[in-house]
């Protein structure tokens, strides 16, 4: 069984209206796709463009340095033990830019694929996505909670009140009942979405801005999206129709990453 992963696939594009805050990345036997949360609170004085953006690099880079670990190294780890022990990290260096802060400082999406002894295991908090492909040739589409589905169900017609119900949710997050996201609390891994496949062929994660092209009916499902996915070229071809597409009908577009590995042989 492979023990790690090898790139064949990464591509980002900025949405509209602010920096990227979505990050990447793979080392060893783990693999990840970061969404930085929008400010909707009153940001902190955090070294960065936008402490979303902030954010996700800094996970990003501790998320390496966590994946780099004996045990995730050898394919005997496991994602929430990568994870846990990456939060843990960014707990220490938020306690240095915010002290106790936890209701506004940044957050995200997250979604991260673990090689094993016996396969791969898919994490998912929020609505980042993973799309996998099997030895047998089948795809599994992996994914959690949309970011906002609760204030969306109340559906408030009042655009002032739609953003009070969000603002409210943000703070809500990783509280008992609500939606747990990756910020601060290692114990986010015990509330995430998490399955365990066999051995894959491929794997590609996404965030949801680049999940809008199945969204949007621009390919087939999570096998189409893979498909697309599979290529550097198809790929920054696929994110192109999805903008062009959004210009067209005036969707307000989000950052889009998609990130493809395979397994090193």
């Amino acid at each position: 069984m492979p023990t790690n992963w090898r790139h064949s696939v990464r591509v980002q594009t900025e949405g509209d209206g602010h920096v990227n805050e979505d990050s990447c990345g793979f080392t060893g036997a783990s693999a990840w796709v970061i969404d930085g949360a929008t400010s909707l609170l009153p940001e902190l004085d955090l070294p960065g463009p936008s402490n979303p953006s902030w954010y996700a690099r800094t996970l990003d880079l501790l998320l390496s340095d966590s994946a780099r670990s004996p045990a995730s190294a050898d394919g005997t780890g496991s994602a929430g033990s990568v994870l846990e022990d990456a939060l843990r990290r960014v707990d220490k260096v938020a306690q240095e830019h915010a002290a106790g802060e936890r209701r506004r400082f940044p957050s995200a999406a997250l979604c991260m694929a673990q090689l094993t002894g016996t396969g791969v295991e898919l994490l998912v908090l929020a609505d980042c996505h993973a799309a996998v492909e099997l030895e047998d040739g089948s795809v599994v589409h992996v994914t959690s909670e949309p970011a906002d589905a609760r204030v969306d169900r109340e559906n408030p017609a009042d655009p002032e009140e739609a953003r009070a119900l969000l603002r409210r949710d943000r703070e809500l997050r990783n509280t008992p009942g609500r939606l747990w996201v990756a910020r601060r609390e290692p114990e986010a891994v015990q509330h995430a979405h998490l399955e365990r496949l066999g051995t894959p062929r491929r794997v590609v994660l996404a965030s949801d801005g680049a999940w809008r092209a199945v969204d949007l009916g621009l390919v087939d499902g999570p096998g189409g999206f893979l498909r697309a996915a599979s290529t550097p070229l198809g790929t920054q071809r696929l994110l192109l129709e999805l903008r062009e597409h959004q210009q067209a009908i005036g969707e307000k577009a989000d950052d889009a990453t998609i990130l493809t590995v395979v397994p090193d042989a």
